[in-house]
């Protein structure tokens, strides 16, 4: 389904909006999205738990107040002005922070993922962290952690980079259905394409945990896919001024 009204976008439990990060237009659909479905929390791919403590008595229609609040400059994300608009479109909306300590992120690469998953207090079994993924999905996300970071990575690093990722996707899943539970439905998630799959990414964790739970996964490109891309909808639009991402590796 190719959606392009943002502003009726099929109803469900979990609504998750995809983005490039560093995309202003992207940021500014997302929006538009959260204003039209009226959520009754907000999960944040780029905010931690302790982030978004402490935020019930700030005003949060000061864009500078909530950025320096949430300490949004040192985080390492592209500029808050890019992801103001959604958190103007739900100024009183319940917000949660789902990220993993990057220490833990990091430390899952050797580790593997429900090792990382139990040490964080999680139930690596309820996500499926307790089981390999089919050999050609592995090797399929092993070629894609290969291209995303221009071919540079050792290739004995990229199971662990694929371990990683599963353990972020089931992370952002266990802390939506906790938004779920603690406010009703709608929640949305704001994170990057990557996590929105369908096949395997936030959406795929949540069926397995909580199976009555629906999903609306919208993602966002600059181009359009080749074949149909693994999500309930998805945008194109235009693209973002960017250096190249390799230059860095070389």
């Amino acid at each position: 389904m190719l959606s392009e009204d943002l502003t009726q976008l099929p109803q469900a439990d979990v609504i998750i909006l995809g983005e490039l990060h560093d995309s202003p237009i992207h940021h500014l659909n997302q929006a538009t999205a959260v204003a039209a479905i009226a959520p009754r929390a907000l999960v944040f791919e780029m905010l931690s738990p302790g982030q978004v403590q402490g935020l019930t008595e700030l005003d949060r229609m000061d864009a500078e107040t909530l950025g320096a609040a949430l300490g949004w400059a040192e985080s390492g994300w592209p500029d808050f002005e890019m992801y103001w608009p959604i958190f103007e479109a739900a100024p009183d909306v319940p917000l949660y922070g789902a990220a993993l300590p990057r220490a833990l992120v990091r430390g899952s690469v050797a580790k593997g993922p429900a090792e990382s998953f139990a040490e964080a207090g999680g139930d690596p079994a309820r996500y499926g962290l307790d089981q390999p993924l089919p050999e050609d999905q592995q090797a399929e996300r092993e070629a894609m952690q290969m291209e995303a970071h221009c071919d540079a990575l050792p290739a004995e690093m990229l199971g662990g980079m694929v371990g990683a990722q599963r353990l972020r996707d089931a992370a952002f899943a266990d802390t939506v259905l906790q938004a779920l539970e603690a406010h009703g439905p709608p929640v949305v998630l704001i994170t990057g394409n990557g996590h929105a799959r369908t096949d395997w990414g936030v959406p795929w964790y949540l069926s397995r945990a909580a199976p009555d739970v629906t999903v609306y996964a919208l993602g966002q490109f600059e181009s359009a896919p080749e074949e149909a891309p693994p999500f309930d909808g998805w945008l194109v639009t235009a693209p973002t001024e960017r250096d190249d991402p390799c230059a860095a590796f070389r």
